[in-house]
């Protein structure tokens, strides 16, 4: 095994994929026994993870620094070339569909997995590449525009990530000040991003009318691998949102705003909770991590032995910094069974979110690190915020190492951020839907829709002083509109998932651990609605379940009194 530092990109050979790949095909076409065939499909698995391996790496290394010039070089290499390397996967794919020992390779391998390669037949053709490549160019282009952010404050200069600090300040002015100067910078930027998403939505669409489809929607939802719920699913979810959740939501702003004493809050006021402050982690990112070492050590023994694993090869890079791409994130690199946490520390509680949700990621890659077929170590996206949100949540014993006596602060308004995130994440899911059903609309047009829908969920929202913001423009900031079209809503599914997690913790925090980690180990072998069903859990389609999970949340926040913070 490696250190991140010593594992180096290597500039892929176009013509020796396409041969290496026309060698399995063939022989996995010219399989005279099962055992054959088998045999080649394990050795695609093998060669799949090997190319995953290196692009993870590139793409770590060029988000880690994008000013550095080899980095943005071997990236833009990797957009050009991916979706040519597609093709031959498409190749594959079409050839285990008709594959001579399906029906024994369906009893090994299960039926969900030719159900997943049948939708990456459905969204791919090679007529599509250069629509493809287009995306790629136009989503790097975004990224790196948004981390070119160089924004003067009070004498310093802070990327986008960094300046977040400001905006939670505890000080009015702080936090209007900073939040005004990110607002300056979209407003500046504000055309260009509009033509950048404007080009990626009409891209998105020309590709799926070539594949037949009506417009991007359907597309959308096959190219995230969604096989067992479709958008109707999705819009009586969205209705179980707004009927069951919003006026809670609404009401938690409202008690919020009447503790921080302001009459006529605007958008920036809602960053923070209390007068006092929010909580904030007690130390910077080396006290951060000894605390999280301590964490999972006394948590379990898989844990203890994971994070010692990720510090040991120097899978973690969490500080924000110049020239670094913004967000956060955990990838995988299949052939060191390694998984890779980036995220941007901030100096606020979400550094402790990122030691939590993306730590629940990287969990669940680590425990699903021994299976052998790729497409089942991870599950669809939504499912794989499972691990992510309910970690965050049964860490909660430990919340004390991290924040000393602001710990029930912590938990008091990250339940609450919880709660008033789902909202927002319906929002930019509603708003996509417009998007890719009318992909003529113009840049004004989508701004004034996202501001209708946005008033819907989350009215209490005021952007007295942004106009940019006030105009509709606050989507431009969401880089999974631009990047991962109709990914957020999975964000929201999983969220009402990892809230079923946390009242069990709070009944049997022990036999709610085992579940947890039991359904990390399945992987993804089954989809997300089956997944909630192994796991026995609620599925968010199901009417009434919204209802059902929110009503102990309700009762939990009762018992805070929010006068002592």
């Amino acid at each position: 095994m490696k250190k991140f530092s010593e594992m180096k990109f290597k500039k892929p050979n176009l013509k020796k994929i396409e041969k290496d790949f026309n060698n399995i095909i063939e022989e996995f076409e010219n399989a005279s026994c099962f055992e054959e065939q088998d045999k080649a499909l394990r050795k695609m698995f093998k060669y799949n993870d090997h190319l995953s391996t290196n692009f993870s790496i590139a793409y770590v290394k060029y988000t880690c620094d994008t000013l550095n010039e080899e980095n943005v070089k071997n990236q833009e290499l990797l957009d050009e070339i991916s979706p040519l390397i597609s093709v031959y996967s498409d190749k594959f794919n079409k050839a285990l569909v008709k594959a001579k020992y399906r029906v024994e390779l369906e009893n090994k391998w299960g039926k969900h997995l030719f159900n997943m390669v049948q939708n990456q037949l459905d969204t791919f053709d090679e007529k599509i590449v250069p629509e493809l490549q287009e995306i790629n160019k136009l989503s790097s282009e975004y990224t790196k525009l948004i981390a070119s952010a160089q924004i003067e404050f009070r004498g310093e200069i802070y990327n986008l990530s960094q300046l977040g600090k400001f905006a939670r300040s505890s000080d009015r002015e702080t936090r209007k000040e900073a939040s005004l100067l990110s607002a300056k910078f979209f407003e500046e930027h504000n055309e260009k991003l509009g033509e950048i998403y404007d080009k990626l939505v009409k891209t998105r669409h020309q590709m799926a009318v070539k594949l037949g489809y009506k417009n991007f929607v359907d597309l959308g939802y096959k190219s995230l691998g969604r096989t067992d719920y479709n958008s109707v699913d999705v819009k009586g979810y969205r209705e179980q949102i707004y009927a069951d959740l919003v006026p809670l939501t609404n009401k938690l702003f409202k008690e919020q705003a009447k503790r921080l004493g302001i009459k006529n809050p605007q958008y920036y006021d809602y960053n923070i909770m209390f007068l006092s402050g929010n909580a904030t982690p007690k130390g910077d990112k080396e006290y951060l991590v000894n605390q999280a070492t301590k964490l999972y050590k006394e948590l379990s023994k898989e844990t203890d032995e994971f994070f010692d694993f990720m510090k040991k090869y120097e899978l973690l890079d969490l500080e924000a910094r110049r020239g670094k791409a913004g967000g956060g994130y955990m990838t995988y690199f299949p052939d060191y069974k390694a998984p890779f946490i980036f995220s941007n520390f901030n100096g606020t509680s979400g550094d402790v979110d990122v030691l939590t949700h993306e730590f629940g990621h990287a969990f669940q890659g680590y425990m699903s690190r021994n299976i052998t077929c790729p497409d089942y170590r991870s599950p669809t996206l939504e499912a794989c915020e499972i691990h992510s949100m309910s970690m965050e949540f049964i860490t909660y014993p430990w919340m004390e190492l991290f924040f000393n006596d602001e710990a029930d602060k912590y938990r008091y308004s990250h339940v609450c951020d919880g709660l008033t995130f789902i909202p927002y994440g319906v929002t930019v899911d509603e708003f996509q839907h417009y998007v890719y059903e009318n992909p003529e609309a113009t840049h004004q047009e989508r701004c004034a829709k996202w501001r209708e829908i946005e008033k819907k969920y989350l009215p209490h929202i005021k952007y007295k002083e942004a106009p940019i913001l006030e105009n509709g423009g606050y989507w431009l900031r969401q880089s999974h509109i631009f990047g991962s079209p109709f990914y957020y809503i999975d964000y929201t599914l999983a969220q009402v998932v990892a809230f079923q997690f946390f009242n069990e913790t709070r009944k049997d925090h022990s036999k709610a651990w085992k579940k947890y980690v039991k359904l990390c180990k399945i992987g993804g072998k089954y989809p997300f609605t089956e997944l909630c069903y192994k796991a026995h859990l609620n599925n968010p389609f199901t009417p009434g379940t919204v209802k059902k999970v929110v009503k102990p949340l309700k009762k939990y926040l009762a018992t805070f009194d929010t006068s002592k913070f």
